[in-house]
């Protein structure tokens, strides 16, 4: 289990934390895919539009464009395009599982607004 005060000192290195269940749920996932982990990963964007003006895109991509960041978890990689690292800079991506729903969060401290469902953010 990661403290806060390492959570927090994983953002500064990282720009970007990525937790235990979010791994091992791409690990799998990219799996499905039949994408090997030395190759792709999992790619983490913003667009324009959602109710909020600005939306997260995710996705999994077999490899990385040229001006890509790419944060690596063990053998689990992220790609992140340098427009929307601006947007995601100090995030932290979850997997959660309830009743109601599951699938990844952003928790993104930049958000000044987000959407009900939590895919839709104003920065």
């Amino acid at each position: 289990m990661t403290t806060a005060t390492e959570q927090s000192a994983q953002v500064q290195a990282k720009g970007i934390v990525v937790t235990e269940k979010a791994i091992a749920k791409i690990r799998a996932a990219l799996a499905k895919e039949g994408i090997s982990p030395e190759q792709g990963g999992l790619r983490l964007g913003v667009q324009g539009g959602g109710c909020s003006g600005l939306s997260y895109n995710i996705r999994f991509d077999t490899q990385p464009r040229e001006r890509d960041r790419i944060f690596e978890y063990g053998d689990v990689r992220v790609f992140v395009d340098p427009k929307s690292f601006i947007y995601l800079h100090g995030m932290t991506l979850d997997y959660q599982e309830t009743l109601m729903q599951q699938g990844f969060v952003f928790v993104n401290p930049q958000a000044t607004k987000s959407c009900g469902c939590g895919t839709s953010f104003s920065a």
